[in-house]
């Protein structure tokens, strides 16, 4: 069986919530599938499991608290306005719909790129 970088599962279950949004490209990025809006990208399937999210920077620290949210590191520094959540914290309709609705906000936030 090949292997497969990231969750096809969590990726089909995140197009059939962003599926009919206008503008939305999908790219393999990160080790992962990212869901890019306008360009931007809002929510990627990561390559290490679970979810990874591009949010408002200002609101990193309060997301953070949520449970299985967690900075993501790129080079060992913990970035803003980027998050990972864990496999366990997108396992029903209702967490992975919280946390994607929160990325596509944010990338809609953003101008759009050419």
């Amino acid at each position: 069986m090949p292997h497969v970088a990231y969750d096809e599962d969590l990726a089909n279950r995140i197009r059939e919530l962003i599926g009919n949004e206008a503008g939305v490209t999908e790219k393999k990025m990160f080790g992962g599938l990212a869901f890019l809006i306008g360009g931007n990208m809002s929510v990627s399937v990561s390559g290490q499991g679970g979810l990874l999210l591009r949010c408002d920077p200002e609101q990193t620290e309060a997301l953070l608290s949520k449970p299985h949210a967690a900075p993501f590191e790129m080079r060992g520094r913990a970035m803003d306005g980027w998050l990972r959540v864990d496999p366990e914290g997108v396992r029903t309709k209702r967490e992975l719909e919280r946390w994607v609705d929160r990325g596509v906000a944010y990338a809609r936030s953003l101008p759009p790129k050419q």
